[in-house]
């Protein structure tokens, strides 16, 4: 029984690697799917509109939001079987990542409001400025009418 054993524990001790291993490529991968800083900060567009899609695009993490869930998957099951020896370093890890993660999501979100937004504001913009062109037409035509019956 004594060599069944010390399979099992050399079994369980790799088993516990690979773990430990699937938790950090997932969190390498995570990390290298998330958008660059300069995707975010350079944009090519025509209008404001533009500008807000293509940050909206750019804030789209559901590639590094899959391998960071499933970081946290492997990671919940090597601590609940405590598996892993020292995993500190890695809930350290997912904590800073899931702390960008909300970051990011806020951002899309707000990007998202303003993307819907702006067309309806640039609407009624150009609705007020045209209402004040043709109260000022009416004034300018009622004035002209006013100085004609003046002059008669």
């Amino acid at each position: 029984m004594g060599q069944t054993t010390l399979d099992d524990d050399d079994l369980f001790d790799e088993a516990a690697s690979e773990m430990r291993e699937d938790v950090e490529e997932s969190l390498a991968a995570a990390r290298e799917s998330l958008p660059e800083g300069d995707t975010i900060w350079d944009v090519d567009a025509d209008n404001t509109l533009g500008v807000l899609n293509g940050l909206r695009s750019a804030l789209d993490t559901e590639d590094a939001a899959d391998h960071l869930t499933d970081a946290k998957k492997w990671y919940t099951m090597g601590e609940r079987a405590d598996a892993f020896e020292d995993a500190e370093d890695l809930k350290a890890q997912i904590e800073s990542l899931d702390a960008v993660f909300e970051d990011i999501e806020d951002a899309h979100e707000q990007v998202s409001d303003l993307a819907s937004t702006i067309p309806e504001l640039r609407g009624a913009l150009d609705d007020a400025h045209e209402a004040a062109a043709e109260s000022d037409a009416e004034a300018d035509a009622d004035a002209e009418a006013e100085e004609a019956e003046a002059a008669d």
